[in-house]
């Protein structure tokens, strides 16, 4: 990732372990065949905000190393289209939020061209989106043409029950046990997309840590009382 001046770490959380298939084990069991280079066809995904896109984009890459690229375009398209050139060396390129270059011609020739050079070189392309490719808003007839050759998942959200499994899964693989009642507790009181959730337990694991505490719901309420 030298080649780019931009932090891209992948997140330490964001592997296939922490991440909840339920409802999801296709995708996942596809991504995973990619990365261990099983696989070659690449994929497309899409889902609504907090579905996981990211996670199971930075886990495809931390699995599969340096052979892997992660570029989120939501950081990249406030540099030129150039910043591209040279990813379709690696085997697999994965691209986050691909929808978010839609109506910029730059940009969008730019990953049209990427693509190419990627299926060229047989390498694996994994897309992921907040709308399938015919309903991307892409201006690039030719692009939306490419990737919409890709499989094509859509993500399922999660139940509330699933939540609070995906929300203990979470807290395990940072050594935390959060017990049944305290998961119900946080999801009844607190917004339930993922991505606050996860910054909620954070906040608790931290508070925990200080204090020396399980997370309780006593404890979970006087932290959250507090702020």
């Amino acid at each position: 990732m030298s080649q780019l001046a931009l932090p891209l770490q992948l997140a330490d959380h964001a592997v296939f372990a922490s991440y909840l298939a339920s409802g999801n084990e296709s995708l996942v069991a596809a991504l995973q065949a990619l990365a261990a280079g099983t696989d070659t066809s690449g994929c497309y995904l899409w889902g609504a905000a907090a579905t996981g896109k990211t996670h199971l984009l930075q886990a495809v890459c931390t699995s599969a190393g340096d052979e892997s690229v992660y570029l989120p375009m939501t950081l990249l398209t406030d540099s030129p289209p150039e910043i591209l050139h040279g990813f379709a060396n690696r085997r697999l390129v994965c691209i986050d939020d691909v929808d978010t270059a839609a109506g910029k011609p730059g940009w969008e020739l730019a990953l049209f061209d990427l693509c190419n050079q990627v299926f060229d070189a047989k390498g694996s392309l994994v897309a992921a989106a907040s709308a399938a490719p015919r309903a991307a808003a892409f201006k690039l007839a030719d692009l939306q043409s490419r990737l919409s050759q890709l499989p094509t998942f859509q993500l399922r959200g999660l139940d509330d029950a699933d939540t609070c499994r995906a929300l203990q899964l979470r807290a395990g693989h940072r050594g935390l046990d959060l017990p049944d009642d305290t998961a119900q507790f946080l999801i009844s009181r607190n917004r339930r997309d993922m991505a606050s959730l996860y910054k909620l337990l954070d906040k608790l694991d931290l508070a925990a840590l200080r204090a020396q505490r399980r997370l309780t719901i006593p404890f979970v309420k006087q932290v959250l009382e507090s702020e």
